[in-house]
């Protein structure tokens, strides 16, 4: 009997700036919003890609991580990365200061040796 490959769950990937808060002196609740902005832009923009049109079929069922990078060169450095390998996803540049704050990968199944590999190399969990 073959087995059935095992589907991981759809999980969206959120990246902010350790820095916001460490050197810009952001407070918490200015970076969760700038989390949450990047969160929402994604979802709108691939509001129609299967997968989003998925997560968004159970809402109590939504997966999300939430990680931190050094500053805003590791978060394009990342951005690079997720571009090269088509992976859906939205950084989030609040205005009026034009700072590149977040990004948000759409609802992701899986994620290639490379992008796995960046999210290690760039990021960690936020604290």
């Amino acid at each position: 009997m073959a087995t059935a490959a095992v589907k991981e769950h759809l999980t969206m990937f959120i990246v902010v700036r350790k820095d916001l808060t460490k050197s810009l002196n952001w407070n918490n609740g200015s970076v969760m919003t700038q989390a949450c902005h990047a969160a929402t832009a994604v979802l709108h923009v691939t509001r129609n890609d299967p997968d989003t049109v998925e997560y968004l079929a159970d809402i109590t069922r939504m997966h999300k991580v939430v990680l931190e990078t050094k500053n805003a060169n590791s978060l394009e450095k990342l951005e690079t990365i997720l571009k090269e390998h088509q992976v859906p996803h939205y950084k989030w540049i609040e205005q009026p200061e034009d700072i590149p704050t977040a990004l948000a990968t759409a609802p992701l199944g899986e994620r290639s040796p490379e992008v796995k590999n960046a999210f290690k190399k760039y990021c960690s969990l936020y604290r």
